[in-house]
């Protein structure tokens, strides 16, 4: 264990926290995933895991009501991690995190789980196969949870131009719509001239006319 410690220190990577609180939230999602998963053996099993504080069950965990119940469990428990056991991050990871910097919570330290199109919807003829599967996940994500740390977001300025490499017919293209955008554009051409190989034809089509 030491020289595992020892590797970790050396590569820089977070140590997990000894004082874990992480609470579950598993969500029916109507249903959409209690429809198969069996989300109460599912949030069972999660009261289990290691680190878990608590574990609730909401019937839709993405409407004020669930995300109040999220709220009120981390002011109640002293919680440091959230896991959600819900849909797909990509549509919800954002509204999450919100909520939980909503009472001061660094929003960073939520990880979520996708029992929806990970599990019910992949394996809706098997229920118990489907609650396995999101138990799993859900180990998975209470798992992940413990090695997050709090993230600062930074404010960084950027300069408002762009460069276009290539003085071709779409590097040209590319540059006039970024400058119709608005935008300072630097093209780049090594040749001597710009066109690239359209501008060493001898006619092109349909005027059968010069290319320059």
């Amino acid at each position: 264990m030491a020289d595992i410690k020892e590797k970790m220190t050396e590569r820089r990577l977070p140590l997990p926290d000894n004082n874990l609180r992480i609470g579950v939230f598993v969500c029916d999602c109507g249903s959409n995933i209690a429809g198969t998963v069996d989300t109460e053996a599912v949030r069972e099993y999660a009261a289990s895991l290691p680190g878990v504080t608590t574990a609730i069950r909401n019937k839709y965990t993405c409407a004020d009501p669930g995300q109040q119940e999220i709220q009120q469990a981390i002011i109640e428990h002293n919680l440091n991690r959230v896991v959600v056991a819900s849909c797909s991050p990509t549509s919800y990871e954002v509204i999450f995190r919100k909520c939980v910097e909503g009472v001061g919570l660094n929003p960073y330290l939520l990880e979520m789980a996708n029992i929806r199109e990970h599990c019910s919807w992949v394996t809706a003829s098997d229920k118990k196969a489907a609650t396995e599967k999101a138990k799993k996940t859900v180990k998975v994500a209470v798992a992940r949870a413990r090695w997050l740390i709090p993230q600062d977001e930074e404010q960084i300025q950027v300069t408002d131009a762009a460069l276009v490499i290539g003085g071709g017919v779409a590097g040209i293209q590319a540059a006039l719509d970024l400058a119709d955008s608005g935008h300072q554009v630097y093209l780049v051409e090594r040749e001597p001239s710009i066109g690239g190989i359209m501008a060493q034809l001898d006619k092109v089509y349909p005027d059968i006319e010069c290319s320059i």
